[in-house]
Parts: structure tokens; C-alpha cells; sequence
């Protein structure tokens, strides 16, 4: 299982946002695009979504720090945990279409 440092991506105009509010802890399971934390600047808020699916092993912020773009939010257990939850929903997805697929023929 390797482990994957998820980043603060590009954040715009801004050099650095406060964390107002952590929504995984360690343990979780998070997918790819999956929001991680909120930022707020003087103008907006925004959702910081995970680079990678995984398992959360350990945050690196809290409420109330500061991050910006490069800053590590947290980090995550990745192939070992991220293969099994990206390749089991794809046979539960593909005999529900056939299903229905055979339901309305008859």
C-alpha cells in the first residue's frame, strides 16, 4: 500500500485560505474528486477535493490553519485501498442495466 499525499491544488488570486471545516477523519474511505475540507477567503469558500481515492491514514489540518496551494491536507493509504472500492462497484453496476434491460422485454 503506498501511501499519497493529497495537496491543496491551485487555489486562484489567493496565497493563503483558513480551514473552516475538516470533513473526513482517519479511517474514512474517500474517492477520487471526494470533498476534503472547506477554505474561506475574504470573498469566497470553496471545497477542497481529494487527488486520489484511498484510505484516510492521517489530516494534517485542523480548523482554523492556514493552507495554501502545495500545502498537505492529508495522507492516504492508496493502491491497496483505493483498487478494491474503484473495481467493486463496476460488477454490482453491470447486471443491474441487464436487468432492467430484461424486465421491460417480456
Amino acid at each position: 500500500m503506498a501511501a499519497v499525499e493529497v495537496k491543496v491544488p491551485d487555489i486562484g488570486d489567493f496565497d493563503e485560505v483558513a480551514v473552516i471545516e475538516v470533513l473526513v477523519k482517519p479511517g474514512d474511505t474517500v474517492k477520487a474528486e471526494q470533498s476534503l475540507i472547506t477554505v474561506e477567503s475574504d470573498k469566497a469558500s470553496m471545497e477542497i477535493p481529494s487527488s486520489a481515492a484511498g484510505v484516510v491514514k492521517e489530516v494534517k489540518v485542523n480548523v482554523g490553519d492556514k493552507v495554501k496551494e502545495g500545502s498537505i491536507v492529508l495522507i492516504l493509504e492508496g493502491e491497496g485501498a483505493g483498487a478494491p472500492a474503484a473495481t467493486a462497484p463496476a460488477p454490482a453496476e453491470a447486471p443491474a442495466p441487464a436487468a432492467q434491460a430484461a424486465a421491460p422485454a417480456p
